[in-house]
């Protein structure tokens, strides 16, 4: 009796285990997607399979997207919903407040319809015109409401004339115009590029890569692509492990800003890669090592507001100089790393941080801490008075990423830096608790590779305290002009100061 009750048992639990997994799958999301260049417009066709008949269904679109900390309202380019049965026949919908439609399938499949408008320069909104097409997926597809884990499946249908579809979201199967989705937030992730735009595909250190240029002039005589596998190497050995498959670049031409993703990134340029000079060339490869450097640092490496996301409103967080700040601080730092520029360009680049920090009144108004937070009121907020009352944690989010990796490294005689902190943090917290950390967490993490708190750095972090920039840069043999903010080598420094020095590669 004890063994056949065991045997119903295990039966039972069985047959609960295969009931969750059917409901977790128990609806199918289709998209075909097609282009009408001459008039900027996405359509999107969504086959909604379910056996559920007569339960209401709530699809919602993003607000905004992951990196860019600004309400967008994706759903103001959208036109033209719909709802049918799998017969044809119009069924009603509702209107949920500015992101949610809800319908009652009658059918077993239902079709969902709408068009979106894309017709934007900006890394965060797609753009459709003649002969291109950029695709942010956060304004043109919807997830069923409370479950971004589902998976969709994606179908393109390119206009004719466009042969080309670059992404990092993985293809499904041989088909080179469908694509796979594990979850919304993969999907809401991976930007897509559409037309007759200069590929090119490469294979660096076990990993695949593809460049994707709107605008390719000037590109072969350029030294992007073999700078790119040096600075990808220098991160790799920086953290020691690559968080991705494959990586696809994808280069815009006249617009704005540059987003980050997991498998990608999206860049806009002046339309081209002739730089004016040298300069102007290692400025644009500082730009795309930012934006490549936030795979560890923002992607992986994340306060843990940021993941899982919700899509319907803003996401707060005070860390965001961390994960911006630092990423402004390595991205010259990974360069000198690689041999790109040297140690004089990297001085450079953080002098103009100070002088934009301490040429302004906002300093003395908001901590860093505070401008961290409140991005989502000040991302693209210009203000007359802006200068006089706020900061940018992208201007002193490095100063604070130069100071705390030369006090790490003073106080460990040189046997820790701020790299051991980013390695530590990826480690701990993304791969082995898969989850990001808290602001306690990370201070007891630099405490940790210090040995000891930083407490004069919490507090430039947390107040508008005046930095003592001369007492803590002579820790590593440097010096501030004050009159023009410019970082200078010490020329008399203890033994102490140019080893921090030397470690830093800031000797000559």
């Amino acid at each position: 009796m004890r063994k056949n009750m065991k045997q119903i048992s295990t039966f039972i639990i069985s047959l609960l285990m295969l009931t969750a997994m059917q409901s977790a799958k128990a609806y199918e999301l289709n998209y075909e997607v097609s282009f009408e260049p001459k008039t900027h417009y996405i359509n999107v066709e969504l086959t909604y399979t379910t056996d559920s008949i007569g339960t209401p269904v709530q699809l919602k679109m993003p607000v905004w997207a992951p990196g860019y900390y600004i309400i967008v309202d994706y759903p103001k380019y959208l036109t033209d919903f719909c709802v049918a049965d799998e017969s044809g026949k119009a069924k009603k919908w509702e209107k949920n407040g500015k992101n949610g439609w809800t319908f009652i399938p009658s059918s077993r499949k239902t079709m969902v319809k709408w068009r979106i408008y894309a017709n934007e320069r900006s890394v965060a909104e797609s753009r459709v015109e003649e002969g291109i097409g950029f695709l942010t997926p956060n304004g043109v597809f919807m997830h069923r409401a409370g479950d971004i884990n589902h998976d969709a499946h994606i179908h393109f249908t390119l206009p004719d004339g466009w042969k080309k579809i670059s992404t990092g979201l993985a293809r499904e199967g041989n088909a080179t115009d469908c694509y796979y989705a594990k979850n919304f937030d993969v999907l809401y992730d991976s930007p897509f590029l559409f037309g007759n735009h200069f590929t090119e595909q490469f294979s660096h250190e076990g990993h695949d890569y593809e460049f994707a240029l709107e605008t390719p002039d000037g590109y072969e005589e350029s030294p992007f692509k073999e700078d790119f596998k040096k600075m990808v190497s220098a991160t790799t050995k920086l953290i020691g492990d690559v968080p991705y498959d494959n990586y696809c670049l994808i280069h815009l031409g006249k617009g704005g800003g540059g987003l980050e993703h997991q498998n990608s990134q999206a860049c806009y340029s002046e339309g081209t890669f002739r730089f004016a000079d040298h300069d102007a060339y290692l400025q644009y490869m500082s730009f795309v090592t930012h934006e490549y450097f936030h795979l560890y640092n923002v992607k992986s490496i994340r306060p843990i507001e940021l993941g899982p996301f919700d899509y319907d409103r803003e996401v707060f967080t005070p860390l965001l100089w961390v994960s911006e700040g630092f990423t402004v601080y390595y991205e010259t730092r990974l360069m000198m790393s690689a041999g790109i520029c040297d140690s004089d360009f990297l001085l450079n680049d953080l002098s103009g941080f100070i002088e934009t920090i301490e040429g302004k009144e906002g300093h003395k108004h908001m901590s860093l801490r505070q401008s961290s937070y409140d991005i989502w009121l000040n991302f693209f907020n210009r203000s007359s008075n802006g200068d006089d009352v706020r900061i940018s944690y992208y201007n002193k989010g490095p100063i604070l990423g130069l100071l705390m990796d030369i006090e790490i490294r003073s106080k460990t005689n040189c046997q820790k830096s701020l790299d051991d902190l980013m390695r530590l943090l990826y480690w701990r917290y993304f791969k082995q608790l898969k989850r990001g950390f808290t602001e306690d967490e990370f201070w007891q993490s630099v405490t940790e590779i210090a040995g000891e708190e930083l407490a004069e750095i919490r507090r430039y972090v947390d107040t508008t305290d005046e930095i003592a920039y001369d007492r803590m840069l002579a820790k590593a043999g440097l010096g501030l002009n004050h009159e023009n903010n410019q970082l200078y080598r010490l020329s008399n420094c203890d033994a102490q100061a140019e080893k921090v020095r030397t470690s830093m590669g800031f000797s000559k």
